[in-house]
C-alpha cells in the first residue's frame, strides 16, 4: 500500500512538471545558473588555493653579504641558520658563482660587460637562499636575521657581515593573493545567496501556479478523504526534480567548460589542470551541485506548499 502511494505521488510529480512544461524549464534554467555560480566557486577557489600553494612553493628569503664578508664567516653563520627549527635548507652562492651567473645572464648586453670589466675585480657579495619548512615560518626567519642584524654587529661578526635581507617582494604578493581569494570568496558567498534567492523565488511561484493548475483535482482528493501527504507530496517532488534535473544540466555543461579552460589554467601558472582536477572530484562536485538542488527546489515548493495548500 504504501509503495503505491508513493508510486501514484512521483507520478503525480511527473505529470505536473511537464504539464507546466515552459515554467518549469524557466524554474530549471534559474536554478541551473544558481548550480553553475555554486560549482564554478568552487572550482575557482581550488585554483586560487592552487596558486597560493605554487607562488608559496616558489617564495625564498634571499640574504646577502658584504663584498669584504670572509667565506669562513660566512660558512659560520650557515650553519647558525640551518640550526633553527622554521629553516628547510640554505643554499650557498660564492662571489665567484655570482659573478658567473651575473655574467651568463648579461652575455648578449655589451655595455653591461664592458661596465663590469671597467670597474675590475669582483663587485658582487656571497648570498644565502634559504628555504622555510613552511610558507607560515618565513616570518619566523626574517625575524631571526634582523635580529643578529641588531644585537651581533661587532667587526667579524655575523650581523657584521650581512648586506641585506630580500623577501618583502615575496610576502606583497602572498599577502595580495590572499586578499584576492578572501575577497571572491565574499564575491562568490554574495552571488550563491542572491542566485540562490532568485532560484527559490521563481521556483516557489512555479509550484504555486501548479496548486491553481491542480485545484479541481485537489478538491476531490479532499472529498474523497486523502492524506495530507497524497495531496501535497507531488508538489513536493516537483520541487525535488527542478533541483535534480537542475544538477544534472549544470554538471553536464562543467564538462565541456572545464575541458576548455583545463588548458588556460596550466598555461597561466597556476600550478593546476581544471579538467584534471574536475575528473578527479567529480563525484564531490556532483555531490555538492546535487545537494544544492535538492535542497533549493525542496525548499520552494515547500515554502509553497506551506503557503498556498491548506489540506
Amino acid at each position: 500500500m504504501l509503495i503505491t502511494k508513493i508510486k501514484r505521488t512521483l507520478k503525480s510529480g511527473f505529470v505536473s512538471f511537464w504539464r507546466n512544461g515552459y515554467v518549469s524549464l524557466a524554474s530549471v534554467l534559474v536554478m541551473t545558473v544558481t548550480l553553475l555560480v555554486i560549482s564554478s566557486m568552487f572550482l575557482f577557489g581550488a585554483m586560487l588555493k592552487s596558486t597560493l600553494t605554487t607562488i608559496q612553493n616558489k617564495v625564498d628569503i634571499s640574504l646577502y653579504f658584504k663584498t669584504e664578508a670572509p667565506e669562513a664567516d660566512i660558512m659560520v653563520f650557515k650553519k647558525r641558520l640551518e640550526g633553527q627549527p622554521q629553516v628547510e635548507s640554505v643554499a650557498y652562492l660564492s662571489r665567484d658563482e655570482a659573478l658567473a651567473q651575473f655574467r651568463d645572464r648579461h652575455q648578449d648586453d655589451k655595455s653591461t660587460l664592458a661596465a663590469l670589466d671597467e670597474i675590475g675585480g669582483n663587485p658582487l657579495g656571497a648570498s644565502f637562499n634559504i628555504k622555510a619548512k613552511s610558507p607560515s615560518e618565513y616570518e619566523g626567519i626574517v625575524s631571526y636575521i634582523k635580529n643578529v642584524q641588531d644585537s651581533d654587529s661587532s667587526a667579524g661578526s655575523a650581523g657584521d657581515i650581512i648586506d641585506r635581507v630580500n623577501y618583502a617582494n615575496n610576502k606583497q604578493a602572498i599577502d595580495a593573493l590572499s586578499n584576492i581569494i578572501d575577497s571572491s570568496n565574499k564575491l562568490g558567498f554574495a552571488l550563491i545567496v542572491f542566485f540562490a534567492f532568485v532560484a527559490i523565488l521563481i521556483t516557489f511561484n512555479t509550484v504555486r501556479l501548479a496548486i491553481y493548475v491542480f485545484r479541481e483535482e485537489i478538491s476531490v482528493m479532499r472529498l474523497v478523504g486523502a492524506s495530507e501527504m497524497y495531496i501535497r507530496g507531488p508538489f513536493l517532488t516537483v520541487g525535488l526534480m527542478y533541483g535534480i534535473v537542475s544538477a544534472l544540466l549544470t554538471v553536464l555543461i562543467l564538462f565541456p567548460v572545464a575541458y576548455y579552460v583545463g588548458p588556460i589554467t596550466v598555461s597561466l601558472g597556476t600550478g593546476i589542470n581544471i579538467w584534471a582536477f574536475y575528473m578527479a572530484n567529480f563525484f564531490a562536485v556532483f555531490g555538492i551541485v546535487l545537494g544544492a538542488g535538492a535542497v533549493l527546489g525542496f525548499i520552494s515548493s515547500y515554502l509553497a506548499v506551506r503557503k498556498y495548500l491548506k489540506v
